[in-house]
């Protein structure tokens, strides 16, 4: 029997996904949440085999930063993503969290019980859609100052606010700036936040 953590955040997705994977007669559903943050308490009380997440749920944790703390804090546990979004920066942070599988929710319901019992397995798992996706991604241009510079352009906060934040003077963080646009190739800040972000570098 494969026991089985479901994380959604909406409530007739995470019933019909209940639903449907409590037919299977391998498969036992120990959890139903709605949230990252309840993920994580649930399956440090029930310890599940497989972790079916929603990427993106409300909270202090995402469905990739649950993975992520549910990698380090229970190792035996499998992570499955569920997206309904098939974009490169989820698919990226998804590999980075070291996720065992990643489905498009409009896959069919037999990929996503095939895909359980994979990962369950110790297979790891990735929507045939995705395939050409996770192939041309692209590497990460940016060094990790640039990153935390651009992050913080990202949140609203001008040259001087992100030079106090960071330690450095304004003109360095203008340097900075200028410098990321370049890299990205980008017509102005807006843009380069739009593509980092995009990529999921950022």
């Amino acid at each position: 029997m494969i026991r089985v953590l479901l994380a959604e955040d909406q409530h007739v997705i995470r019933g019909a996904l209940a639903a449907l994977l409590g037919l299977e007669p391998d498969l036992e559903i120990v959890a139903a949440v709605d949230s990252g943050d309840a993920a994580l308490s649930a399956a440090l009380v029930h310890r599940p085999d497989v972790a079916v997440l929603d990427i993106d749920m409300p909270g202090a944790r995402d469905g990739l930063a649950a993975a992520a703390e549910l990698r380090e804090r229970l190792p035996g546990c499998r992570t499955l993503m569920l997206t309904a979004h098939g974009k490169p920066g989820h698919l990226r942070r998804a590999l980075g969290a070291q996720v065992d599988g990643f489905l498009l929710k409009t896959a069919p319901p037999e990929d996503l019980v095939a895909g359980i019992r994979a990962v369950a397995a110790g297979q790891r798992v990735l929507d045939p859609s995705l395939a050409v996706t996770a192939w041309n991604l692209a590497d990460n241009p940016l060094t990790p100052r640039e990153a935390d510079v651009l992050r913080l352009a990202a949140s609203g906060a001008d040259a001087a606010e992100i030079a106090a934040r960071l330690f450095l003077g304004a003109g360095t963080v203008r340097n900075y700036l200028t410098a990321i646009v370049a890299k990205l190739n980008a017509r102005n800040r807006t843009d380069a936040v739009r593509i980092a972000s995009e990529a999921g570098w950022i």
